[in-house]
């Protein structure tokens, strides 16, 4: 078989978003039903946009666990590495909608989801190998066995381009938030890009301002560090300096994909070759476009529908 452009790997869910906005979920009576998690969403953008990508995760033995196949199965990623829990429950995710720029996130994981029991033997360590860009998360390393199985995966790869770590922080996950540093370290040890915001970035490399953490990062061999900076726009770092690219003014509708559809972006600027300039200023508006939509998978977009955003904008 030939190469995947993308193998992703990581975190998987149903998210059950309001159908009314600017109200606590208290006061909400109805949901939709989407696909969801950093490395699933990032598969189905790159997908989107032509690649030919897979995601390696795991769900439950139940409705929900059938439900993510046939969502990936119908966005166009390959869901053969997406294998299945016995006992363990898809995990469902619900969130609050208050625009332009708060959107409370309540995971329902417990007694612990799918994904962090990823095991050494669900890898296909040649397709690994193979796939143009690999692509982690800060949440497989949060626990165990997924942690040591993440660690597996980026050893196979040698550091190869491109290997991309998603510092993808969220502290709930962790039973011990104070070993988060030590293991982000370790997997950007053998990545070739990190992504991330100014608060994942900080507790990778230490606080500072943008450009003091994107060349932190670069000094642990990176070629390329993004540090997205919210309001602020995204500034990426290599060997080439650095660029600082404005945000997109949408009117924002639910921001919480928009860094998702930005990774599959990044991924589909690197594949094509483009120059640094070119994938970030892309990059940022996949996800302004995803930004002023309610739903994560199933609102990312397509090259076309980019553009026409970045001629708008």
């Amino acid at each position: 078989m030939d190469p995947f452009d993308l193998i992703t790997m990581g975190r998987v869910g149903i998210d059950l978003y309001p159908l009314q906005s600017g109200v606590g979920l208290e006061e909400v009576s109805t949901f939709g039903k989407y696909l969801g998690g950093t490395a699933t969403n990032v598969a189905v953008a790159a997908s989107r946009l032509g690649r030919r990508s897979a995601v390696i995760t795991k769900v439950g033995d139940d409705p929900f666990g059938r439900f993510v196949r046939r969502a990936l199965a119908g966005f166009g990623v390959d869901n053969s590495m997406t294998s299945t829990h016995p006992h363990l429950k898809t995990p469902v995710v619900f969130c609050e909608l208050f625009p332009p720029d708060r959107f409370p996130l309540y995971f329902y994981r417990e007694p612990k989801a799918p994904d962090l029991e990823l095991e050494i033997g669900d890898l296909n360590i040649g397709q690994i190998e193979a796939a143009r860009i690999f692509w982690t998360t800060g949440t497989g390393l949060s626990a165990e066995p997924s942690r040591s199985t993440t660690l597996r995966a980026l050893e196979a790869r040698g550091r190869r381009s491109h290997t991309i770590h998603d510092l993808d922080w969220r502290p709930v996950f962790w039973s011990n938030p104070a070993e988060a540093r030590e293991w982000q370290r370790r997997a950007l040890a053998a990545a070739t890009v990190a992504v991330g915001n100014v608060e994942e970035c900080a507790v990778a490399v230490g606080d500072g301002t943008p450009d003091e953490m994107g060349e932190r990062l670069l000094d642990l061999g990176l070629e390329l560090a993004v540090v997205k900076m919210g309001p602020g726009g995204v500034k990426a770092f290599s060997a080439e300096g650095s660029v600082t690219v404005p945000p997109v003014s949408v009117e924002v509708v639910n921001g919480l994909g928009a860094g998702d559809a930005f990774g599959g972006s990044l991924c589909h600027g690197l594949l094509a070759g483009w120059s640094v300039p070119e994938i970030i200023t892309f990059a940022n508006s996949a996800g302004a476009y995803v930004a002023g939509q309610l739903a994560c998978a199933d609102a990312m977009p397509s090259e076309d529908e980019v553009r026409k955003l970045m001629a708008h904008a």
